[in-house]
């Protein structure tokens, strides 16, 4: 059986990282379903899903590495073409992801005691998020 949920984020940008465990796990209880996997997907290229523990600290270092990794203060050719200045958090969007896939069992996320789902935004303006949750399973 199958079947589909979702829910809306309102986020400020820059790497705006959320916790969205609550809203997928109240849809996967939603279902009714006992077991099997729910997939979590945002839309947007500018967006993406991950697990991490939800702590200061960890969103923190996240945030960090994610800068490292893809800078804002760069040359980005989407950038010249469109003159959004957004061409970062494109690739930071490419680079985490648009969806996550997380088993369930007896209507429960088989997620780490400490790990969490968080959206990141990575656009450079706050948005309002649409996150899909398609959960599969018996």
């Amino acid at each position: 059986m199958v079947y589909r949920g979702s829910f809306r984020v309102n986020t400020m940008g820059f790497a705006d990282i959320k916790n969205v465990t609550a809203e997928v796990a109240g849809i996967v209880s939603d279902s009714r379903l006992s077991g099997g996997v729910a997939t979590v997907f945002v839309a947007g290229s500018t967006a993406g899903l991950t697990t991490i523990e939800y702590e200061p600290g960890a969103v923190s270092d996240l945030k960090a590495a994610i800068e490292r990794i893809a800078p804002e203060e760069i040359h980005y050719n989407h950038d010249a073409r469109w003159g959004d200045g957004n061409g970062f958090s494109h690739v930071r969007a490419a680079l985490i992801g648009p969806s996550l896939s997380v088993p369930f069992q007896d209507s429960n996320l088989s997620l780490g005691t400490w790990q969490q789902i968080v959206l990141c935004d990575f656009d450079n303006k706050g948005r309002t998020r649409n996150v899909t949750v398609q959960v599969m399973g018996v």
